[in-house]
């Protein structure tokens, strides 16, 4: 077993599965209870179970950024609500409502844009899998965003590496702190095993132990350690 596995096993075992990436019309409730806590599903590894769910992710990928989810939620309900979760809805909406519907994302101006950008594009693959490079190309889609909707969208083998999981493995010297969030990824992807269930759990404790103990400097890690991971 490497490092990254053991480490892996300990958040798994200190948080149980979490059960992301959370779609609006499932009852399902979040187990930790720290974000949003509504449309979660813990150790099931099926969703998106229709394309309505698939772009909806991807909209929440887009929403999210620079943002928690708890706003996410917010503006992705508006959305529904007035009908626009849906490509084609969605480009048929005045960009002034599309800006309104979203507020309480936050960005609204540019996440705006960057959702009838990528709109377009998610209709141009007509039901095809996008590749990364293809997903980096579209303007406002960053490489957590590509890699988000590439995982939990698609069920397609990307590891997600956030600020939180960049923060946490310098913590406990596993990476440097000058490391890019590309090199952190490379580097957890040849650790964890490759599955899909298991890069979505990992991701998600990742940020979950994140909003526990990395949000704010002074960085505390209240419940691992070297120790923990090593021994």
């Amino acid at each position: 077993m490497t490092t990254l596995e053991r480490l892996y096993a300990n958040l798994l075992e200190a948080y149980g599965p979490q059960g992301w990436w959370p779609v609006l019309d499932f009852a399902g409730t979040n187990p930790t209870k720290t974000g949003s806590v509504h449309g979660y599903h813990p150790g099931r590894y099926d969703f998106p179970r229709n394309e309505r769910e698939r772009f909806e992710i991807c909209v929440g990928a887009i929403l999210t950024q620079n943002t928690a989810w708890p706003n996410v939620e917010q503006a992705l309900r508006r959305l529904k609500k007035a009908g626009r979760l849906t490509p084609n809805e969605l480009l048929a909406i005045p960009l002034s409502e599309l800006k309104v519907a979203i507020r309480p994302s936050g960005y609204y101006n540019v996440k705006a844009k960057k959702l009838l950008e990528f709109t377009r594009f998610y209709l141009s693959l007509h039901g095809r899998t996008p590749t990364r490079a293809e997903l980096l190309e579209v303007w406002g889609v960053g490489p957590e965003t590509a890699d988000s909707i590439r995982l939990y969208a698609y069920g397609e083998l990307e590891m997600v590496v956030d600020a939180y999981t960049r923060r946490f493995l310098s913590a406990l010297r596993l990476a440097p702190p000058e490391a890019s969030l590309e090199q952190v990824r490379a580097w957890c992807g040849r650790q964890l095993p490759p599955s899909v269930p298991a890069y979505q759990e990992f991701h998600a404790l990742m940020v979950e132990h994140g909003k526990r103990c990395y949000s704010r400097k002074p960085y505390r890690d209240a419940l691992f350690g070297a120790g923990a991971v090593n021994g």
